[in-house]
């Protein structure tokens, strides 16, 4: 009988751990779903783990993975990924704002022989104007750089074991989830759904974190802006030949070209250019660094599976994400 297994990130999650556990409990049994749960602590500071520790061990289908401290939301997703055991494997968050009813309508469209499901918001929930223009923004770039309409997009999604094994596969440290799984094609289908309120705790995103989540996540997948870089030199290109221009006619009209203030704004209109375009080249050569010293995506502390906790050492052999 086909499995599906359900990866949990979570990060300071302690009131939402039980409660998402005895739901998906609820419905994936109520449908006559074979499943497991994997929940992945992502160096949480409150009691995430002992939730976690403690529902494994009162139910052999909930596997926990403990990271050695906080490596971020992707690599909490790439860990349980590696550590599912699934036919199909499902990613959404622990907060239930992802509903698990919708869990059902992909499993059952995964049995149709769909290998890609994605979960696609019907609409973006109680977000702020600023909020929602930025999103949408990140997401024509991200869409530009997939070929794929990542509209709406969200991790809230069901894979294929062929999928997961493909994206496992790919020995980049800096990855995008959202964006690969679309990237990597196979035969997909989606389903809409309506982002819930949180029941319990508050969002671990504030304005400055999703600021950094996202350019992070652009720059680690596309080089669109290395092209603005381009672009932004070929403007300034062209407004300084436009002023050369001008001076020129002034001196051959024998007017002196006055304008003390005009040429202070345009160097520092290009100096700031200049080192603004300095910043994204070194934010590339600082992800290069990355890639290149091949350190982990994360390190695992301990791993409860089967009802009872495996050590740090043993959950390391254990990892199948040939990269750790």
């Amino acid at each position: 009988m086909s499995r599906l297994s359900v990866v949990l990130p979570a990060y300071n999650e302690e009131l939402m751990v039980e409660k998402a556990c005895r739901t998906l409990r609820e419905v994936l049994t109520g449908a006559g779903i074979s499943y497991e749960l994997v929940l992945v602590d992502d160096g949480s500071r409150d009691c995430t783990w002992e939730k976690i520790n403690m529902a494994g061990q009162e139910d052999e289908r909930i596997v926990g993975v403990r990271f050695s401290r906080n490596f971020g939301k992707e690599a909490a997703i790439y860990a349980g990924l590696a550590q599912a055991e699934g036919d199909a494997v499902a990613v959404m968050d622990c907060d239930l704002q992802h509903p698990p009813e919708t869990l059902v309508e992909m499993y059952r469209l995964w049995e149709q022989g769909y290998e890609v499901i994605e979960g696609v918001k019907a609409d973006r929930g109680k977000e702020n104007m600023l909020y929602r223009k930025s999103a949408g923004l990140f997401y024509r770039i991200m869409s530009a750089a997939t070929k794929v309409d990542m509209k709406n997009a969200s991790d809230f999604k069901m894979m294929d074991r062929k999928v997961v094994k493909s994206i496992l596969s790919m020995p980049e440290r800096n990855m995008f989830f959202r964006a690969v799984s679309s990237w990597v094609g196979y035969r997909s289908a989606q389903v809409q759904f309506q982002v819930q309120e949180r029941q319990a705790g508050k969002s671990k995103w504030n304005s400055w974190t999703l600021i950094r989540y996202a350019f992070t996540n652009i720059v680690s997948f596309t080089t669109m802006p290395l092209q603005f870089v381009t672009f932004g030199g070929g403007v300034c290109f062209l407004l300084s030949m436009a002023l050369a221009l001008y001076s020129l006619v002034q001196y051959v009209n024998d007017r002196a070209v006055e304008g003390y203030t005009t040429i202070i704004i345009v160097l520092l209109f290009i100096g700031s250019a200049v080192m603004v375009s300095l910043g994204i080249i070194g934010y590339y050569i600082a992800k290069i660094y990355e890639e290149v010293k091949r350190r982990p995506r994360y390190l695992i502390s301990g791993i409860v599976r089967g009802g009872g906790e495996v050590p740090g050492e043993g959950a390391a052999e254990k990892n199948r994400d040939p990269g750790i």
